[in-house]
């Protein structure tokens, strides 16, 4: 298994960034992609999970190692891939989701894309009482502050590239239509603009 890649960061994709090691490019599926594009054309250093199928390897790509870590227990619940355990953890605070696991709170856990009544009765199943390691410091803080401004680029660019990463994660037009006018109100980097959206589209 590959550990973590370190290198330049040469591109930022809706799904995936581009690492170059040494003349090769590793193109790694991430939750939130975005959380790294200040550091476009630095040395970054990035976790992974390699993901192998019949038909599919995939890199999958982590700010921490215990993000990389639930991802990886998210993957164990029964009905679960890699796009839906994505989804789970782009919001920038999968501690709701632990929270939400230990609480058997279903009609939380079914806001997100691809996960019904059954699959969130499997995740509590499957993993309540085995998240301890989540409960009190999850990830890294985040490094990059939601409500500064940013300069708004022609048409919005970076909540255009925010709807269509949270197209990519499975969530359909009609829940994005209810937080667009509250996201036109701001002026935010485009991470920025997916957490927003995604602790909009969670909440109770």
């Amino acid at each position: 298994m590959i550990e973590y890649v370190t290198g330049k960061l040469v591109a930022v994709e809706t799904q995936y960034l581009v690492v170059d090691h040494h003349g090769l490019g590793y193109q790694l599926f991430c939750p939130n992609p975005y959380v790294f594009e200040k550091e476009m054309d630095n040395e970054v250093k990035v976790f992974t999970y390699q993901y192998v199928k019949e038909d599919l390897i995939r890199l999958y790509g982590f700010q921490s190692k215990q993000e990389r870590n639930l991802f990886e227990k998210l993957l164990n619940v029964s009905g679960i891939g890699p796009k839906g355990a994505l989804a789970i953890l782009a919001s920038g605070q999968p501690e709701h989701v632990v929270d939400a696991i230990e609480g058997e709170d279903e009609a939380f856990l079914v806001k997100f894309p691809g996960v019904g009544k059954k699959t969130a009765r499997q995740m509590i199943l499957d993993l309540k009482g085995k998240l301890e390691e989540f409960t009190v410091s999850l990830l890294q803080p985040s490094t990059v502050d939601e409500n500064k401004l940013v300069k708004v680029r022609k048409d919005n660019e970076a909540l255009e590239e925010a709807f269509e990463a949270l197209r990519a994660l499975g969530y359909v037009e009609k829940e994005l239509k209810k937080v667009r006018p509250l996201l036109e109100k701001e002026q935010l980097a485009t991470d920025a603009y997916i957490r927003k959206a995604l602790q909009l589209m969670l909440k109770v």
